[in-house]
C-alpha cells in the first residue's frame, strides 16, 4: 500500500537522575559524596533508507517513545544513557509540527539522519555539589525532561524523470519495459492508483529513476479525479515525459491541458525540461493532422514491440546531463 502522509507522536527520553552517595570504605567512615551524573534519554531521529518507497511503515505505529535515561550510582558511576529510536523512512520525506507549513527537515539523500527530539540531560550527582564549605551535600538534579511533539509526515518521490499523460496514455506499460518494475496494467482509466518507481538503465553505467504518476484530467489541480494527492509527486522530478496516445485527435489540445492542470498546481513545473512521446505506434493507424501542430519533435515510442525506446532512452539521458 503506498503511504505518503501520516502524524506522529514522537516522546525522547527522560535523562536519570543523580544519585546522592556517599564514599564508605573500611578506615574512612567520613568519605566524601560520590553520587554518579544520571544518563542522557534516547533521542529519536529519522534517517532514509533507499529500500523504502512508502510511509506505510511509520503510518501503523502512531507514538514514538525514547527509553528514559539511568540514574546514576554511587562510587561516581554515570547512569546509562537511554537507548535511541531511529525512525526509517523514504527519500523524499518532509517532517513538519502538526498544523505548520514550515518544513523542519527535508530528508533527500541515502543515509541522511536528523534528530527531531533530543533526549533530556541527565541530572548532577551530589559529587557535583562539593564545595570547600559544604564537604556532604545531600543534593542532586533530576534529569531533564526530554523533548516532545505532535509531527506530520509526508513524502513526495523523488525521481529524475516523471510521466505525465492523460489516463490510459501508455505510462505503466512503458515503465514497465524500460525498468524492472511492475505496475498494473489493464485497458481502464485509472489502473495506477499510486505512484509507482522503476530504475531505467543506460549505457554501461548509465541509469535514471523513472516515476509513473496517475493519470490527469480536467481539473485534476483542483482535486479532480487522482487531484492533489499525487500531482505533488511531480514536483520534484527533474524532467517531464509527456505521453500522449496516438490516437488522439487533437494531440497539442491534450498537451495544453497538461501543462495547464501542472501550472495551475505549480507553475515552476511547466519550466521544467521535457519531451513530448507519441505512444501506441504500434497500432498503425493514421495519425491525425493534429500532430503536425506541434512546434517541438515529437517522439514515436511502442512499448509493445519497443519502438522508439532507445531513442526516447537516449534523449532522456542528454536532458538529464
Amino acid at each position: 500500500m503506498f503511504i505518503d502522509y501520516t502524524q506522529i507522536e514522537i516522546a525522547a527520553g527522560d535523562g536519570g537522575s543523580g544519585a546522592v552517595s556517599f564514599r564508605r570504605e573500611k578506615f574512612m567512615p567520613k568519605g566524601g559524596p560520590d553520587g554518579g551524573d544520571g544518563g542522557r534519554g534516547g533521542h529519536v531521529c529519522f534517517m532514509v533508507d533507499t529500500n523504502l518507497h512508502t510511509l506505510q511503515d511509520v503510518r501503523y505505529k502512531r507514538r514514538y517513545q525514547a527509553e528514559n535515561g539511568h540514574s546514576g550510582r554511587g562510587s561516581n558511576k554515570t547512569g546509562k544513557n537511554g537507548k535511541d529510536i531511529t525512525i526509517l523512512v523514504p527519500a523524499g520525506t518532509m517532517v513538519r509540527l502538526k498544523g505548520s507549513k514550515k518544513v523542519i527537515v527535508d530528508l533527500t539523500e541515502k543515509g541522511q539522519n536528523f534528530i527531531i527530539c533530543q533526549g533530556g540531560q541527565g541530572g548532577k550527582g551530589n559529587a557535583r555539589f562539593k564545595t570547600a564549605i559544604k564537604q556532604a551535600p545531600r543534593k542532586a538534579q533530576p534529569g531533564a525532561i526530554g523533548d516532545s511533539g505532535s509531527y506530520e509526515i509526508e513524502l513526495k518521490i523523488l525521481a529524475d524523470v516523471g510521466l505525465v499523460g492523460l489516463p490510459n496514455a501508455g505510462k505503466s506499460t512503458l515503465l514497465s519495459v524500460l525498468s524492472s518494475a511492475k505496475p498494473k496494467i489493464a485497458d481502464y482509466p485509472f489502473t495506477t492508483l499510486e505512484p509507482q518507481l522503476g530504475i531505467v538503465k543506460y549505457g554501461e553505467y548509465g541509469s535514471f529513476v523513472m516515476a509513473d504518476i496517475p493519470g490527469l484530467i480536467k481539473g485534476a489541480s483542483d482535486g479532480k479525479g487522482l487531484g492533489h494527492k499525487f500531482l505533488k509527486h511531480i514536483e520534484r522530478n527533474r524532467i517531464h515525459l509527456y505521453l500522449i496516445d496516438c490516437q488522439d485527435s487533437d494531440p497539442v489540445k491534450t498537451f495544453e491541458l497538461l501543462k495547464t492542470e501542472l501550472n495551475s498546481f505549480n507553475e515552476n513545473l511547466v519550466e521544467k525540461p521535457y519531451l513530448i512521446c507519441r505512444t501506441k505506434s504500434d497500432l498503425n493507424i493514421e495519425n491525425s493532422d493534429g500532430w503536425d501542430h506541434f512546434d517541438e519533435e515529437v517522439l514515436d515510442i511502442s512499448s509493445v514491440n519497443k519502438d522508439g525506446l532507445d531513442l526516447l532512452v537516449n534523449s532522456v539521458a542528454d536532458l538529464l546531463k
